[in-house]
């Protein structure tokens, strides 16, 4: 079976997510093309936690790449629920 590239797992033309699905333990490849993207964000942040009351929360630096999108890998620490959402430098936030 041939590998996935991210252009084919983009979750409605926005966020992509490398491997799926996300495993505790595994590092995953997020890929952001939202809002911020198409509005000029300078820096986009992706904030993440664990389960239903985002436990641990943090945010994680993004990388802009060639084509306009937004990048970064993450190892995933947590045995419950991964959720995450996008804000800018500014506190815009894309939480869809």
């Amino acid at each position: 079976m041939a590998k996935r590239s991210l252009e084919d797992i983009y979750i409605d033309g926005r966020v992509a997510l490398n491997p799926i699905p996300v495993t505790s333990g595994k590092k995953v490849t997020i890929k952001y093309r939202g809002l911020l993207s198409s509005s000029g964000a300078d820096s986009v942040y992706m904030h993440y936690g664990y389960g239903m009351h985002w436990s641990d929360p943090s945010d994680k630096m993004m990388t802009r790449g060639a084509d306009g999108s937004w990048s970064c890998d993450l190892s995933i620490e947590g045995t419950d629920t991964f959720n995450f959402c996008f804000r800018d430098s500014i506190y815009n936030w894309d939480n869809n």
